[in-house]
């Protein structure tokens, strides 16, 4: 995939020929945060969710509050998220496509020396998070038969050794199968952006060998550029080396 998103000719418009309005979660770095900039640059506008309120105030002097809207919301609260989508379709009057990609990890790998408090944090973003992302966000998506993207991971497509992280992407990696099959049913479409290894915050040393935020980034907008009579269900993105 290039960063040349020119194919698509409609590339920042919706169906009635206005701009696109695209919700990320997890917008403050990494992945969100390339994810919001490739956006902007093709003419879409974006709302950005995350917890990091001066993080989020950055990035949208950064892309233009013309551009760009924030709210600050922990997505593993539902009533903040229902409150985070109406702020946003107040501001814009649209949204017309939901990427969910906020997530986490645990600290301690395994099962027998895992720790219960790091479990509860990461389900509370990687499967709650995401059910209620797409809660919150798929009435207004119903309307203007917009698109649910979510970030998967190769962790969900292969058996890691006592990974509860791993578990967590399994269930977005069939969350994401199911709710296209949902949304398919009113002309809605669902995307799984399944990574390898991404070089972003999430560690704690640089994987400078691995994939670049960009490059996901890269992915979310193949899809965003699909035909109306096409659904890219999964991009599976693995570094060359």
């Amino acid at each position: 995939m290039s960063r040349d998103h020119s194919a698509s000719s409609k590339a920042g418009q919706n169906k009635n020929g206005e701009s696109k309005v695209v919700v990320i979660t997890g917008a403050s770095s990494g992945i969100g945060k390339a994810t919001a900039t490739a956006l902007v640059n093709e003419g879409h506008r974006v709302a950005l969710i995350a917890r990091s309120e001066d993080k989020l105030n950055k990035l949208v002097d950064e892309l233009g509050s013309e551009n760009a809207f924030s709210v600050a919301a922990d997505v593993s609260e539902y009533e903040a998220l229902e409150n985070a989508f109406e702020k946003i379709n107040t501001r814009f009057s649209h949204i017309d496509a939901v990427f969910a990609n906020a997530g986490t990890g645990a600290n301690q790998p395994g099962i027998e020396q895992g720790s219960v408090s790091d479990w509860s944090t990461m389900l509370g973003a990687n499967v709650n998070g995401l059910l209620y992302t797409a809660k919150a966000g798929l009435p207004f998506l119903r309307e203007s038969k917009g698109h649910f993207l979510l970030t998967g991971s190769v962790a969900g497509r292969i058996a890691l050794k006592g990974s509860v992280y791993g578990a967590s992407k399994w269930f977005a990696y069939g969350f994401g199968l199911n709710l296209a099959e949902e949304m398919r049913e009113w002309g809605g479409k669902c995307t799984t952006i399944c990574p390898g290894m991404v070089n972003t915050p999430f560690f704690d040393e640089p994987k400078e060998d691995k994939l670049a935020p960009e490059d996901i980034a890269d992915a979310v907008m193949y899809a965003l550029s699909s035909s109306d009579k096409a659904c890219v269900r999964e991009v599976y993105v693995m570094p060359t080396s």
